[in-house]
C-alpha cells in the first residue's frame, strides 16, 4: 500500500473567530495532480498554505509522508513549495532569482546548469534572461521566473495558486507544461488552485470542489444562489432572466446555496414530458471538457446566466449529438435537491 504523501484528519482553520476551511479528512497521492476548484473565498488558497506549511491550522493535524509536520517542520521544509497567486521577485537579476532557493539550501552543485535547465523549461532561454533585472519583466515573464526558481529546487511538491491567472497566452501555456514537466520528469506531486477548470479536468487525477471551506464534491454539482422566493406549494423558486424557473425545496436558511448534483439532459424539439416532482429546463452547451480521471466529458449547460454541470460517457456525446452551442433539455428531481 503507498503510504499518501498528504493525510489531514479532522482540519479547521479560521481567521478573527470566523471559520474558513473545514476538513474532515483528506489526502494526496504521490506524484498525482490534484485540482482545487471553487469560488473566491472557499478555502483555495489557505488550504495550499496550511500544506506548505506555512501557517499552522487552528484545529486538526497534517501528516506529510506519515509524520504529523508543523509549520517549516524540518522533515518537510525543503521538500514542498508553494507558488502564491502574486509571486514578489527579489530586487536583483533573473539568475541571482532563480538560485537564490538552491544557495539558501546549500545546494550548489551543477548551480549554473541548473538555473539554466529551469529558465529553459519555462521559455526563458538563460541567454536572453539570466543577467536581466527583475524590473524589466513583463508580468507573464515574472511569474515564469517565480515558477522557474521553484521548479530548479526540485520539490517533492508543488503548490501552484492561480498560476495562470493575469498572465498572457503564452506565458499561462508555457506554465502550465513546465508544471506536468515537473510531475512527468521528477514524479512531483502537484496541488493546482485554479480557475481553469477545463484544464485542471483534463490533466488532474483528481478534482475536488471547495465551497465556503468545505469539501462539496468533484465540482460536477451545480450551486445555485438566492434569493428564494416562496411558493404556495411550499417548495421555493428563482426566477432567471429568461422567465424559467428553478425550483427546489424550502432551503434550510435564508441565505443557503442549493447544490443540484443529479443533472440529466437530452435533445428534442418538443417539449419533454414532466414528470412528478421533476423541473425540466431548457438551455445551451457551453462548453464542453475530457476528464482526465474517468475519460467521461463534463459538459457545462447555461440555463439563462446559470452554469449547470453534467458529466457523460463519451459514447454519449456522438450518439446524442451534443456539441457545444446546442440547444438541450436539463432536468433534475427537487427532492435530491441539498443545502449548503
Amino acid at each position: 500500500m503507498v503510504l499518501p504523501i498528504y493525510e489531514i484528519r479532522s482540519l479547521k482553520h479560521s481567521y478573527a473567530d470566523q471559520t474558513v476551511l473545514a476538513l474532515e479528512h483528506l489526502t494526496v497521492q504521490p506524484a498525482s495532480i490534484v485540482g482545487l476548484i471553487g469560488p473566491n473565498g472557499s478555502g483555495k488558497s489557505t488550504l495550499l498554505r496550511l500544506l506548505g506549511l506555512i501557517e499552522r491550522p487552528t484545529e486538526g493535524k497534517i501528516f506529510f509522508n506519515g509524520l504529523c509536520v508543523e509549520p517549516f517542520a524540518y522533515e518537510a521544509r525543503f521538500q514542498i513549495t508553494l507558488l502564491p497567486q502574486e509571486p514578489l521577485l527579489m530586487k536583483r537579476s533573473v539568475f541571482r532569482n532563480v538560485s537564490y532557493g538552491l544557495k539558501l539550501r546549500g545546494n550548489q552543485n551543477n548551480l549554473i546548469d541548473r538555473v539554466n535547465a529551469a529558465l529553459s523549461l519555462v521559455g526563458l532561454p538563460s541567454e536572453n534572461f539570466a543577467r536581466r533585472p527583475w524590473y524589466a519583466l513583463s508580468g507573464g515573464e515574472a511569474q515564469r521566473v517565480a515558477l522557474a526558481a521553484r521548479l530548479a529546487l526540485r520539490p517533492k511538491v508543488l503548490l501552484l495558486d492561480e498560476p495562470t491567472a493575469g498572465v498572457d497566452a503564452a506565458s499561462a501555456q508555457l506554465i502550465k507544461e513546465a508544471s506536468l514537466r515537473a510531475r512527468q520528469e521528477s514524479g512531483t506531486t502537484l496541488i493546482v488552485a485554479s480557475h481553469d477548470w477545463e484544464w485542471l479536468y483534463e490533466v488532474c487525477d483528481e478534482v475536488i470542489h471547495l465551497f465556503k471551506g468545505r469539501k462539496l464534491g468533484t465540482g460536477r454539482e451545480t450551486v445555485v444562489f438566492g434569493p428564494w422566493q416562496p411558493r404556495e406549494d411550499g417548495d421555493c423558486q428563482k426566477v432567471l432572466p429568461d422567465g424559467q424557473l428553478i425550483i427546489v425545496p424550502k432551503p434550510s436558511h435564508p441565505h443557503a446555496c442549493a447544490v443540484i448534483d443529479r443533472v440529466a439532459i437530452a435533445r428534442g424539439d418538443k417539449n419533454p414530458e414532466v414528470k412528478a416532482e421533476q423541473v425540466v429546463l431548457s438551455g445551451i452547451i457551453s462548453r464542453m471538457a475530457l476528464e482526465h480521471a474517468s475519460g467521461d466529458v463534463v459538459v457545462t449547460i447555461l440555463i439563462a446566466n446559470v452554469p449547470f454541470s453534467v458529466c457523460l460517457a463519451r459514447h454519449r456525446i456522438s450518439s446524442d449529438g451534443f456539441y457545444p452551442g446546442c440547444r438541450i433539455w436539463l432536468s433534475y428531481d427537487r427532492p435530491a435537491v441539498k443545502w449548503i
